[in-house]
Formats: C-alpha cells, structure tokens, sequence
C-alpha cells in the first residue's frame, strides 16, 4: 500500500515543510528557550495533533465542506485568522515568547492546547492536506481511505517530531543568546510579525 520509493519521496517533502519557518515552529523554539525541553516537546506533540486534525478532517470529508460552503469556509477563516493574529499582539506587546529569563512556567495543558490550537484553527493545513496527500495515493495499492489516514499521521508525526527537536536544540543555545540581548528582542519582533502576516494571509484566503 505505500511502496518503498513513493514513502521515500513524500516523506523528504514532509521534511521540507516541517523546517520551513512558520507560527508553529516559532511556538516551538520560544517554549524550548524560555521552559526548556519537556515544554518544547509538549509543543511539539500538540502541533502534530492539530495536523492530525486537520488529516482526519479532510480524510472524511470537513475539509472538502469548508471548500466547496462558503459559509463554513469563513467561519473557519476568520476563527483561524483572529487566533493567529492575537498570538502575534500578544507576542509584540510582551515580547516574551523567546525569554531567557526566569519566568512563572505555563501548564502543559495550556501549551498544549496553544500549539493545538494554532495549528488546528488555521485552514492553511487542512486546504495543504487535501491538495498534497492525495498526490501520493493510488486506488490500485488499497483503500484510499486507509492510504490518505497512513501517510497523514506519518506527515503529523514527522511534525510533532521535527518541532520538538526544534525546542529542543534551541534551549542549547540560551547561553549564547544570553549575551544577545538585542538579537533575542529581534527575535521576538519577528515572532509577533510572522504571527500577525500569517493571520492576515489567512483572513485574505480566498475559497478554491
């Protein structure tokens, strides 16, 4: 059902997506630099989630619906942009999402459903699952159905695992950035822009 040279294939363009800069493993570093590792992997496990979502929904059919209803489209449109948004003047306004100083720990629960959320409520995943995943299905290997949920939880596995190492290995470099108090500030700045343009790209989607 997935042979050799196709997985091979698919899963060097999921690599590819999972390290292109975006909200979500921006989420990732800042918990890995201000919470540490366990924090970082939380992170990591819940963005897969929402990208599981995301693989179910369009496996059965809430992705093909926000395509073809307007008005479900929009609903989930402009949920997923104010969300990204106010993540984004949150993160300006703060500026703590990378903070090397001691800070009062957030539950895991709570990054959890933050990173769960962030990647759940944008529809950008789900419209990239529908158009992408079936490019690697073949009716004549087996059930479509049983192709699109195997490769999607590969896709989300590979994400929760390719975030949380991100985390990971950034809180290695909190001593360095220690010293870099201008480029941790930059850095910050750059988080709540990205959060904010990835919002307003999303508000700004058009229905295919």
């Amino acid at each position: 059902m997935f042979p050799l040279e196709v997985f091979v294939t698919y899963t060097l363009a999921c690599l590819l997506l999972v390290i292109s800069p975006g909200p979500d493993n921006l989420l990732a570093v800042g918990r890995g630099l201000s919470q540490g590792r366990l924090a970082a992997t939380v992170l990591g496990l819940s963005s897969g989630a929402g990208i599981l979502f995301h693989v179910i929904a369009a496996t059965f059919g809430l992705t093909l619906l926000i395509q073809t209803s307007e008005i479900a489209f929009y609903v989930v449109k402009i949920i997923g942009a104010a969300y990204l948004i106010w993540l984004g003047v949150k993160v300006l306004r703060s500026k703590n999402l990378f903070s090397l100083e001691p800070a009062k720990k957030q539950p895991l629960k709570t990054i959890f459903s933050t990173g769960f959320l962030s990647a759940a409520l944008n529809p950008k995943p789900g419209m990239f699952v529908l158009a992408f995943v079936p490019q690697f299905v073949d009716p004549s290997l087996g059930s479509v159905t049983g192709q699109m949920i195997g490769y999607g939880v590969w896709f989300a596995l590979l994400t929760a695992i390719g975030f949380s190492l991100m985390g990971v290995f950034s809180f290695q470099l909190s001593d360095w950035l220690r010293n870099r108090p201008k480029l941790v500030s930059g850095l910050n700045v750059g988080a709540g822009v990205t959060f904010v343009s990835s919002g307003l790209a999303v508000a700004f989607m058009k229905q295919r």
